[in-house]
């Protein structure tokens, strides 16, 4: 790994409003680009929505759609990679899939693997783990509902990753126009997300994770202050590879906002030349009880 540096932005998908979108991600990019940012972590499903009801129509191709299309241009007149997600559509199966792109073109996708409450009515799972060499690093996707099963993380890091990026749509309930209920939803966020520092620690990797921010829209089929309602009080937090913050977004309003750090490869390099290092202790030949179905016919 080489000396990066990484913005993370947290900010609204809108449902249904990709052109919207683009331009906001656009001038983000120009931010990040303008404080020497090599790489930009997007939310999950920013593009399109977070399980807009027009899903199937608003999904587009990976990587020939009109939407990658304008992310590689972003991406190459800033000079920079970027990761994004929206929704896939092939063979008319939508999958929420997050595309990294950068300034020589598409670099590839990861498709969410395990879903989550109302996702199901929308989206396939995916079967790939994946690690992208972008030059200055190894990079592994893992979104949110997937960084609760730790061994997505690790096989990404046994595939050499050394950032994991960790894009999240992530609803907790809707909260009260009061700066007592932004700030409760907010540290809510950032409480619930924290624990993911292990993810970082347990694998010696970077991770860098981003949730959505605002009200995307408002659901007719479900209750206004319904869990499922497409409100996100944001957050984002950029983790050592020991687990400590590098940088964090603050805890009182929800608002789109870009948190930027340095990822030395040297704190890497020392955490996976201690005698701990988990990858060189951890006993594979015990954990086959993982890979057995635990449901009986």
């Amino acid at each position: 790994m080489q000396a990066m540096r990484v913005a993370a932005v947290s900010m609204n998908g809108l449902l249904g409003e990709p052109q919207r979108v683009l331009s906001a991600m656009d001038s983000w990019c120009e931010r990040a680009a303008a404080a020497k940012a090599d790489l930009v972590l997007f939310p999950e499903l920013v593009v399109h929505g977070h399980c807009a009801p027009n899903t199937w129509e608003l999904a587009e191709p990976v990587p020939e759609g009109p939407s990658v299309r304008r992310l590689v241009e972003i991406a190459r007149r800033h000079r920079l990679f970027l990761s994004a997600g929206l929704s896939e559509k092939e063979r008319d199966i939508v999958y929420n899939a997050q595309v990294l792109v950068g300034p020589d073109g598409y670099v590839g996708k990861q498709r969410k693997l395990h879903l989550s409450r109302d996702e199901v009515n929308h989206y396939k799972g995916g079967r790939d783990i994946l690690v992208f060499d972008i030059g200055r690093c190894k990079v592994g996707t893992i979104i949110c509902y997937d960084n609760q099963f730790p061994e997505v993380a690790r096989i990404m890091a046994l595939r050499g990753a050394d950032v994991l990026l960790m894009p999240h749509a992530a609803r907790f309930k809707p909260w009260p126009d009061t700066p007592e209920g932004e700030a409760a939803a907010r540290r809510q966020s950032h409480d619930f997300v924290s624990l993911y520092a292990l993810r970082a620690r347990e694998n010696s990797c970077f991770a860098v994770l981003t949730d959505q921010a605002g009200r995307a829209g408002t659901l007719d089929i479900y209750p206004a202050t319904h869990e499922n309602q497409p409100h996100h009080a944001g957050v984002a937090l950029i983790w050592g590879p020991g687990g400590e913050v590098l940088a964090s977004t603050q805890q009182q309003r929800v608002q789109e906002e870009m948190i930027v750090a340095d990822l030395d490869p040297i704190l890497l390099a020392s955490e996976r030349r201690l005698a701990n290092y988990m990858l060189r202790t951890r006993r594979p030949e015990l954990f086959g009880e993982l890979v057995r179905d635990q449901v009986s016919s």
